[in-house]
């Protein structure tokens, strides 16, 4: 069975992160709830790691980050080039907010700040029907970011979108490569108190309806579920 390699891009905030674990730790609750059987490795760049050589690796997990792309750190650009090498390589990869919008700028699409604001709580998300990955005509999803994916690379075709979100889910030309903006690695804990985290950097009202949100039905395990499969199925 393949293993996939997860590679964290930022921390958990201080004083959540005992409670609900860091970035990896989330994201191998999420893949051993759809897969016991698969392993994860972790990568942690604010910890100083390497990234490794993507020829060595089966498949590639990018998490959030409290960063943005745009963001003139050190680390940004090396990222880029693994992705970008990973993409020409066709080593299975996803990328999940930041892990969404790094893929896109490293493959040449743009990402900024929206001038929407701040996405939180449960958002709903249309599917582009046939689109061989996820089922159904829409998916609930919580979401924590103000970035976006504003012009997907010319390589991506845009599968999962909102009125919030346009380009809130890419699949890449080859097949080998997908990227989420929402989060299905949360619970919905962890969701609420980054609702709460937001209080003063969002609008009020913003927070307290995104905390009720919260309450209605989630597809976490869904997407949860179509990225494990995405990242570990078989390829000829």
């Amino acid at each position: 069975m393949p293993r996939i390699t997860i590679i964290e891009t930022g921390l958990v905030n201080a004083q959540f992160r005992e409670r609900h674990g860091s970035y990896p730790q989330m994201f191998a609750r999420m893949v051993a709830a759809a897969d016991g059987s698969i392993a994860c490795d972790t990568v942690s760049i604010p910890n100083g790691e390497r990234l490794p050589d993507p020829a060595a690796l089966d498949a590639i997990l990018i998490t959030g980050s409290p960063a943005g792309v745009y963001d003139e750190f050190d680390w940004i650009a090396p990222l880029e080039a693994f992705v970008r090498s990973a993409h020409d390589r066709r080593t299975p990869m996803v990328g999940v907010c930041f892990g969404h919008q790094l893929i896109a700028q490293a493959l040449g699409g743009t990402v900024r700040k929206s001038d929407k604001g701040w996405g939180m709580g449960r958002h709903i998300y249309q599917l582009v029907q046939d689109n061989g990955l996820i089922a159904g005509e829409e998916i609930a999803v919580a979401c924590s970011h103000q970035d976006q994916v504003i012009t997907p690379p010319a390589s991506a075709r845009t599968i999962m979108s909102s009125d919030f979100t346009p380009h809130a889910g890419l699949l890449y030309d080859g097949g080998t490569t997908l990227s989420v903006q929402p989060h299905p690695e949360f619970s919905i804990d962890y969701a609420d108190a980054l609702c709460d985290l937001h209080r003063g950097r969002a609008p009020d009202a913003l927070v307290v309806s995104a905390k009720a949100s919260l309450a209605e039905p989630l597809d976490h395990a869904k997407l949860g579920g179509v990225i494990t499969r995405f990242l570990t199925r078989p390829r000829g």
